[in-house]
């Protein structure tokens, strides 16, 4: 897991995509996660050095080729190995070749790469959580049908 101190030049650009895109379609916050997705974005690709794609499918290029999907959580702590990290049942078919999941403090201050994992590799090992089931791990009540992996789990990115 490694830490990540947001910028004032990350916020700036994140809160203009934020603002340029308003709310998706099966949006699980209704919008309101947009400007942490995109600073989960941006810290990848600045930490990584990835080039922006941003597509429904994936948001980064890395530099083999690979496309990857961004998943970003907002937090109020800083994140533990048991945390999971989440992809929405309705974003299964989307044509990436691994997830990057990242937590966003909730006022923005900084963030945690938590790890990637290859997205076949995630749905082979992840558990899958309905709608409003209490999640025995963290006791957080799902807002969407979903498939988790712990971070503890998830591979070191590089």
């Amino acid at each position: 897991m490694q830490e990540v101190e947001i910028t004032d030049e990350m916020l700036l650009e994140a809160r203009k995509s934020a603002k340029e895109l308003g709310k998706l379609n099966n949006s699980i916050e209704k919008g309101a996660g947009n400007l942490a997705g995109f600073l989960g974005e941006i810290i990848v690709r600045e930490t990584f050095g990835y080039k922006s794609e941003s597509t429904y499918d994936y948001d980064l290029v890395d530099q083999s080729g690979l496309k990857i999907d961004v998943k970003t959580k907002r937090t109020t702590v800083t994140p533990k190995p048991n945390y999971e990290c989440s992809v929405a049942a309705f974003n299964t078919k989307q044509k990436c070749d691994k997830y990057v999941f990242v937590r966003v403090l909730n006022d923005l201050s900084k963030g945690w790469i938590l790890g990637e994992m290859n997205k076949g590799d995630y749905f082979e090992s992840a558990t899958y959580m309905p709608k409003g089931k209490i999640d025995p791990a963290n006791g957080f009540r799902v807002k969407a049908n979903c498939y988790n992996v712990a971070i503890q789990d998830l591979n070191e990115c590089s």
